[in-house]
């Protein structure tokens, strides 16, 4: 799926012609559970951009204030719903919310996403691995509601939004009005 600049982005009048080409995603369920979200930059500018540095890998948070790719799952009808940050970096965030940017202070993920990252002059892509304990609990063969994000740092000091559908003035990736996608989850649990 090809993502899409908010309009308020530098560039977002002329897209293909800015700093990012293009900003794909994919994602497909895992037989076990789990699932795999993957970003791509093609015919992008990434010199320009400001990728975070190799970390050490583990949760880390304000992950959003840098170049990060997002995904969001909730259950149709279900007030709550999932928010996953992925660094190139190598660090992570995922955090529970209640409702519409209602945090669950206390959640804890029980498990850690795996993180691949790869660069090239024009482009990059990282995949994004989530073991079953990530993801929202619903019975196997459950829809989950996706939206899938990124926020791309420029190193002139400005942002870029992306997102399948934009719903409102200023970027808000929490819009529910935002989860366009559907991901099958397993029906059964491999042996």
């Amino acid at each position: 799926m090809g993502l899409r600049p908010h309009p308020t982005s530098p560039g977002a009048e002329a897209p293909g012609q800015g700093l990012v080409g293009r900003l794909l995603a994919t994602m497909f369920a895992l037989p076990e559970g789990g699932a795999v979200f993957e970003f791509r930059l093609e015919d992008s500018r990434v010199a320009q951009l400001a990728i975070p540095a190799p970390a050490k890998p583990g949760p880390a948070d304000e992950l959003w204030k840098h170049t990060c790719f997002e995904v969001f799952l909730c259950a149709p009808g279900e007030p709550g719903y999932r928010e996953y940050n992925f660094s190139p970096s190598g660090q992570w965030a995922v955090y529970g919310f209640r409702a519409w940017r209602e945090r669950i202070e206390d959640y804890v993920p029980a498990a850690a996403p795996e993180i691949l990252f790869s660069q090239a002059d024009d482009g990059l892509v990282l995949e994004a691995r989530v073991p079953a304990e990530l993801m929202p609990v619903v019975p196997a063969g459950s829809d989950l509601q996706v939206s899938l994000a990124a926020v791309v740092e420029r190193k002139d000091g400005q942002f870029e939004y992306w997102t399948l559908r934009h719903v409102a003035a200023q970027p808000d990736f929490h819009a529910r009005d935002t989860f366009v996608l559907t991901l099958a989850t397993a029906t059964h649990k491999a042996d």
